[in-house]
């Protein structure tokens, strides 16, 4: 959103340029100057309101770069706020493993159905097996008043 902003301020500032000698910040001052001066937003501590609900924080980084291990000493630093989302996988259920605690172990029918209809947040596959977040997952963490915390590798 940001980057589209800026590229439709500056492509404004260069038609401007070629009928108008003046400068970007003369003819476009809140849009392009500013954008180039802070093309950030400046990063505040958030401060939920008690009303609110609470929020899905999504850890993105390619496979190495510890947002699992993030994601994990998050949780661990306070589990009664943050908790992760069960995912849903079609692989074979472990014997010392509990439907809904590790995983939601689904049919691979089951699973694709649920992709298209929309209700996967996420999903991928591994050594054959289906793996993914579903949007009722999320909720289920939100609902119980805590913040869903999930990890995602870029494809």
């Amino acid at each position: 959103p940001l980057t589209a902003g800026f590229r439709r301020s500056m492509r404004l500032c260069r038609r401007k340029s070629r009928t108008n000698q003046q400068s970007c910040y003369a003819r476009c001052p809140s849009s392009c100057y500013s954008t180039l001066a802070a093309p950030y937003e400046e990063v505040v501590r958030y401060q939920r309101h008690p009303a609110d609900r609470n929020r899905l924080i999504i850890l993105v980084g390619p496979a190495g770069v510890g947002v699992n291990e993030l994601r994990r000493r998050l949780i661990a630093s306070n589990p009664r706020e943050f908790q992760s989302a069960v995912p849903h996988t079609t692989r074979v259920q472990k014997s010392y493993e509990m439907n809904g605690r590790e995983y939601h172990y689904v049919s691979k029918e089951t699973f694709e159905n649920m992709v298209y209809s929309h209700r996967m947040l996420e999903y991928g596959e591994y050594k054959g097996c289906l793996y993914g977040t579903s949007i009722d997952a999320v909720r289920t963490v939100l609902d119980e008043g805590k913040i869903c915390v999930i990890d995602l590798e870029p494809q």
